[in-house]
């Protein structure tokens, strides 16, 4: 496989999680941290080292609402739900 074709097979896979992300509002981020050591800020945080290796004007704030599809404070809001006692020993452990 040559390259550009690797780079657009894998761009299309980070948009398709993303859009999944997006979309399961339900699965809270420390779920995700607990089953899969990464979440929705994890993936900013790589976007926006990928933006900065490219020079790009881009901060934190820009670059989760690319993952999030909306202003974190307002996904916060809307979505985020308290860490039970359960999730956040699980996090401990982790």
């Amino acid at each position: 496989m040559d390259k550009p074709t690797q780079t657009e097979l894998e761009a299309a896979a980070f948009r398709a999680l993303v859009s999944h992300l997006q979309s399961r509002t339900d699965v809270q981020n420390i779920d995700l941290m607990n089953l899969a050591g990464f979440c929705r800020n994890c993936l900013s945080k790589w976007y926006l080292a990928a933006a900065n290796e490219k020079d790009m004007d881009m901060d934190y704030d820009q670059a989760r609402e690319k993952i999030y599809g909306m202003p974190y404070a307002e996904w916060k809001e809307k979505y985020q739900t308290p860490a039970t006692t359960e999730q956040l020993d699980q996090f401990k452990k982790s």
